[in-house]
């Protein structure tokens, strides 16, 4: 997982390229929600040979399909988020530095990873 921080207003998509950097390792596909829905995601995408499965903007005019049975998968990593959010501390950014609020969220994730190991 890679997380980075925006500022609040930053929309979804102009946040992208701070995630997906040519240093993690080639997705095979790449779900995400209507926030991602731009021609720059789907073209930097489609270069990687990743498939893209984002439902469209209701002003698209270029209708796109969607896999539906891929995009409930979707799901997995939105309960994932909530249960980053159960710790306080993320929920409503304490940190006053990224570095240590980051940190936080690395510390989290491994502890989801590991109790999601032992059973």
């Amino acid at each position: 997982m890679r997380s980075d921080i925006t500022p609040g207003q930053t929309s979804d998509y102009l946040g992208f390229d701070l995630v997906m950097d040519n240093n993690l390792p080639e997705p095979s596909v790449f779900l995400a929600d209507r926030g991602y829905d731009s021609d720059n995601v789907r073209k930097t995408m489609e270069s990687r040979d990743v498939v893209t499965v984002i439902p469209m903007r209701k002003s698209r005019k270029l209708r796109v399909a969607v896999d539906r049975r891929l995009y409930k998968l979707r799901n997995l990593v939105e309960r994932c988020f909530n249960k980053l959010k159960n710790a306080r501390r993320v929920a409503t950014r304490y940190d006053k530095t990224a570095e240590s609020f980051l940190g936080f969220i690395d510390i989290k994730s491994i502890r989801l990873w590991l109790r999601h190991l032992s059973t």
